[in-house]
């Protein structure tokens, strides 16, 4: 078999490939990006499977569900705040089915890197009773796609692998088998099935409730999660922390160890380790999803279970050995180096020549006239324009809600009610909160800072920039007179701050759009 130091993310990508890939979907999310761009990159010259990035993580897996009725395997990609933006389709996507098999990759970032939250997705997988793997190592993400293809296409459900940063974001040496072919065009017919009319979604849903014990069974069986009974200490890990605890422990250890990588939580193999055992520490990476599980089946007086709820290990933040060698009660280890305190702290920043510097510059000075003026951000590179010393916007919250917050402002009479938001941002969020406030006639100012790709996650297309921005905001009703183009440059700033100011005092919807391309972005095409 071949071999490859690759990324989690890539394992991911290149098992999807050998397990007979006919399609992609993705909205750039970090750590969940790379997936979509190995795939992409690999397929380019064969052009034998569809990668095009979506509008966001709702469109994509609607796609995604698309190619699966056609009786394709497809995958579709995202991190764990996207899959809200994809709620309603996944959970209804579980009641109709698949055809085709369909496996979402989501990726979760405890610690927060790069995300507004830690949510853990496993409790997505239970929300819309489907299976969801949770591979603990680079080999494991490779291995896994085939069979949770082939598990969706056997049971016609789509199929969760969850990843988190850790995982995504290291590398490993991955052995790969040999691919399988592609799957052949045979759309489904079966119109009860994709059509959720209340009768039929009745019979679909419970077709799915039916399925519950199967899928547990499964869980119980699978090669995924061992148990490994000895001792009377027992502990319960979950995907990359495994790795974690196998650090610490030598081979002729003596505790019980159930490692679960496949989901739903297999009660019967936790009812054995419990039965065996006098206390348990459960060891995962994000929420104490089966902490709290176990906890709620056995009760806490059958065994003292310790974890992220009692303290045992951080309830927030990531795992590593450390943490769990402290758990487990076992001496630290001895350290090289003593750890530096004096290193000088290195916050994130706008990159030089940034287009979104003179943006904020002149906004700043165009509010000045205004006390404490506060502005509503989106999430993009030009969030760090929060930190010194632009300091230029106050709110972060979720793909889109910069506007929608600065109507709600407006609404209260809150005067200037300006938002902030990127023009990938804008397709992704934005264009809908636009409407409804163009409707309402809001007094409210939006800055679309167009610097023609996405800029945060690496530099992907945009979906609306340029003309095709301009077109869109005027469709969604914004008068001609007050969608503004500004270039934001030094030697246009005086410029730049009147056209705002005229804006902002404009009583109504207006629409001031920065364009300037991304320095990366003209980097990477030169």
């Amino acid at each position: 078999m071949a071999r490859e130091v690759l990324l989690g993310d890539e394992a991911i990508g290149l098992g999807a490939m050998h397990a007979g890939l006919s399609g992609v979907y993705a909205y750039p999310g970090t750590p969940s990006t790379e997936i979509f761009e190995f795939i992409e990159r690999r397929t380019k010259k064969s052009g034998d499977v569809h990668a095009f990035w979506s509008t966001n993580e709702k469109v994509a897996y609607e796609e995604a569900l698309g190619m699966s009725w056609a009786g394709k395997r497809v995958l579709v990609v995202m991190k764990h705040v996207g899959l809200n933006v994809a709620a309603d389709a996944f959970m209804n996507s579980a009641v109709t089915g698949t055809n085709g098999g369909l496996v979402l990759a989501v990726a979760d970032d405890p610690g927060m890197h790069s995300s507004q939250n830690e949510q853990d997705s496993r409790n997505f997988a239970q929300f819309a009773l489907v299976p969801c793997f949770e591979p603990r190592n680079q080999q494991e993400c490779y291995d896994v796609m085939r069979e949770a293809f082939e598990l969706s296409e056997r049971l016609s459900v789509p199929v969760m692998v969850r990843l988190v940063t850790r995982i995504a974001h290291s590398r490993a040496a991955v052995a790969a088998s040999e691919p399988i072919k592609q799957k052949e065009l045979n759309p489904s017919r079966d119109i009860k099935k994709w059509t959720l009319l209340p009768s039929h979604a009745r019979a679909q849903y419970g077709h799915l409730t039916e399925l519950q014990p199967e899928l547990l069974q499964l869980a119980e069986e699978s090669s995924h999660n061992d148990l490994d009974l000895r001792g009377s200490r027992g502990i319960i890990s979950c995907g990359i922390s495994d790795n974690y605890l196998r650090e610490n422990l030598d081979e002729d250890h003596n505790f019980s160890i159930l490692s679960i990588r496949q989901y739903p939580i297999p009660a019967g193999l936790i009812r054995r380790l419990v039965d065996h055992v006098d206390d348990l520490l459960v060891v995962e990476d994000g929420y104490p999803y089966v902490e709290n599980t176990v906890r709620g089946l056995f009760g806490a007086g059958t065994v003292a279970v310790k974890g992220r709820m009692t303290g045992d290990l951080p309830r927030t933040g990531e795992l590593s050995p450390d943490l769990v060698r402290e758990a487990l009660s076992l001496e630290p280890r001895a350290q090289a180096y003593e750890e530096a305190t004096d290193i000088p702290g290195r916050p994130p920043a706008l990159c030089k020549g940034c287009p979104h510097v003179d943006t904020f510059k002149a906004l700043n000075e165009a509010l000045s006239q205004f006390e404490n003026p506060q502005v509503f951000s989106d999430i993009g590179c030009y969030t760090l324009a929060a930190l010194p010393p632009l300091e230029a916007i106050h709110s972060c919250v979720a793909m889109g809600a910069s506007i929608g917050m600065a109507a709600g402002a407006a609404h209260a009479g809150y005067v200037p009610a300006v938002a902030a938001i990127g023009d990938s941002t804008f397709s992704h969020g934005g264009i809908t909160p636009l409407l409804s406030a163009v409707q309402q006639n809001v007094n409210l100012t939006v800055m679309v800072v167009d610097n023609d790709t996405v800029g945060m996650t690496g530099t992907q297309r945009s979906m609306s920039t340029g003309s095709t921005l301009d077109e869109i905001i005027l469709g969604a009703g914004v008068p001609q007179e007050h969608l503004r183009i500004i270039e934001p440059t030094p030697k246009n700033h005086e410029d730049n701050v009147a056209t705002i100011r005229e804006e902002v005092a404009f009583v109504g919807p207006s629409v001031i759009v920065a364009r300037r391309a991304c320095i990366e972005a003209l980097k990477r095409k030169r």
